[in-house]
């Protein structure tokens, strides 16, 4: 388990539980796709980008929004998920989400908050394509929540 201390508007700092690296079962094993990671916590960032990666998952990382905007219009299309803390230094992740919507490509959103679900759907969490993962959590639950933004879909033929 990794932890951080409150901080940074997060009641609660930031937890994620790392499981062995071999038992993350991955629905992208095969399909290559591209995450988008923004987390303010260097820490934070540097563990799930790991976790992200062994589960095969191409990971782009960025600390804060602008970053964030930066690093998607720079891999244009390929990002198929956004991947970010709900509070950000200088904006919130609802708000990045529904930037990188206007600039295209269809991007399923998850967003991680140490705040209850109920204050985060009160701002506007509820769209087409948005996922709310609550902190702590565990590899196991982010992987399920990826495979529920990002199902599997068939191989071409």
């Amino acid at each position: 388990m990794h932890r951080s201390d409150p901080g940074n508007g997060e009641p609660t700092g930031s937890t994620l539980v790392v499981a062995d690296p071999a038992s993350i079962d991955s629905a992208s094993k095969g399909l290559p796709r591209t995450v988008l990671l923004v987390e303010d916590e260097a820490f934070v960032r540097e563990v799930a980008c790991e976790v992200l990666s062994r589960a095969g998952y191409r990971v782009l990382k960025a600390g804060n929004a602008t970053e964030a905007l930066q690093v998607f219009r720079e891999n244009a299309g390929a990002v198929q998920l956004l991947l970010t803390d709900v509070v950000l230094p200088d904006r919130n992740g609802c708000d990045l989400a529904m930037e990188l919507s206007t600039l295209g490509g269809g991007v399923k959103s998850i967003f991680v908050s140490g705040y209850p679900e109920n204050l985060i759907t009160r701002r506007g969490l509820r769209q087409p394509g948005w996922f709310y993962l609550p902190k702590p959590f565990s590899v196991a639950s982010l992987m399920q929540k990826i495979n529920e933004a990002l199902p599997t879909e068939p191989a071409p033929h």
